[in-house]
């Protein structure tokens, strides 16, 4: 019996998704499946186009980086996504992409404001932006140091990654999380929605503010909230 046939067709489906909703071209991006169970999480081999990926080329690997299964290298974010997941309690998905607008946002080194609607059904914060990288910290161990860079990124702004799965790496691109491998790409293409809309709304009015603080709780609430009502 296969132990981690499911965690390799989570993390193939997650990454023919982030091409399917136009988030990365040719081998740019990469998704993968955390087990937290086996301490063990499924990513996409590096440099692999994603018409050619299978479920057997994903590879597992342990959260200290050492490969459990597969043939072929990990992607080259695999130390990022392993960060991720030995500090943020909870997640058992992560995405990468290099979708246009959050990646324009990235590299404006901006956060995203709450401007609408859409943004506050997914949070009720503006979408954060780290620092970019030390000298030091990229001659160390670069994609291991991105992760610990999110991780500090959240805990000096004091947002709960829980509520607020989504970040932009400043100068790189977007990251974001989930419960499943799927919903870090459900995150992932969201991201790239309000990045878009925000950067329309500037467009038309370059001075536009946040959306009022009592309507961002709305839109949170009646997806989130105890009396939450969206949805069947």
């Amino acid at each position: 019996m296969d132990a981690y046939k499911t965690l390799r067709e989570e993390a193939f489906e997650a990454n023919l998704e982030i091409k399917n909703q136009n988030l990365a071209i040719y081998t740019w991006g990469n998704a993968s499946a955390f087990d937290p169970g086996k301490g063990v999480f499924a990513i996409k081999p590096s440099g692999v186009s994603y018409d050619k990926l299978s479920p057997e080329s994903m590879v597992l690997l342990d959260l200290e980086g050492s490969v459990v299964e597969g043939k072929l290298k990990p992607s080259s974010d695999a130390k990022t996504h392993q960060v991720l997941y030995r500090k943020f309690t909870g997640i058992s998905g992560i995405t990468h992409t290099h979708s246009p607008y959050a990646v324009a946002w990235a590299q404006a080194k901006k956060p995203v404001p709450v401007f609408g609607t859409t943004h506050a059904d997914h949070g009720t914060e503006e979408i954060p932006c780290t620092e970019f990288m030390s000298p030091e910290a990229v001659k160390n161990d670069y994609e291991l140091e991105t992760g610990d860079l999110i991780v500090e990124s959240f805990r000096k702004s004091k947002l709960n990654p829980a509520l607020l799965p989504m970040v932009l790496v400043a100068g790189h691109g977007p990251f974001a999380w989930g419960g499943s491998a799927s919903q870090s790409v459900y995150h992932s293409a969201v991201l790239e929605e309000i990045c878009k809309m925000a950067l329309l709304t500037l467009r038309l009015d370059p001075m536009a503010k946040p959306l009022p603080e009592h309507i961002i709780k709305k839109h949170w609430e009646r997806k989130h909230g105890p009396d939450a009502y969206y949805g069947q």
